[in-house]
């Protein structure tokens, strides 16, 4: 029996290792591929835990009032432009989240997501402030 030689056989070494050298370059591509995808997917879902985590609920109950995000906003508003109007008054709230308000200057009633709106908080009232003046008295 005849051992194979250099010359004679059809698999030298010079045929074989730039196949095992590309079939080794694409495992290494698939396995960063498979952590890439899967570093992907544990920081979406980090995120998202995140990202709820710092959701607040918010909890409307009837007869309470609110201010209405003003959806119809323009791109650039005027500078002292408020993006809530109000104040509304909640007079239903639905399981879906969807709350019904009245409006207290035409009294219109729609139903809104809760999303849009925000607790109404009154202003500085001025009746118990005490005025001081703080100028030097002329003697």
């Amino acid at each position: 029996m005849k051992y194979p030689d250099e010359h004679d056989s059809l698999c030298t070494l010079s045929i074989i290792e730039p196949i095992v050298q590309e079939v080794f370059e694409l495992d290494c591509k698939n396995k960063l591929e498979e952590d890439f995808l899967d570093n992907l997917e544990i920081e979406d879902k980090e995120t998202k835990v995140f990202h709820y985590a710092r959701i607040s609920k918010k909890n409307f109950t009837v007869g309470q009032k609110v201010l209405l995000q003003h959806s119809k906003l323009k791109f650039f508003p005027g500078k002292l432009r408020s993006r809530w109007l109000g104040p509304h008054v909640i007079t239903k709230n639905f399981a879906n989240g969807a709350v019904e308000i009245q409006s207290l200057k035409m009294n219109n009633t729609f139903k809104v997501n809760d999303h849009q709106l925000k607790e109404y908080r009154k202003g500085f009232q001025t009746e118990n402030v005490e005025i001081m003046d703080l100028r030097d008295p002329i003697l």
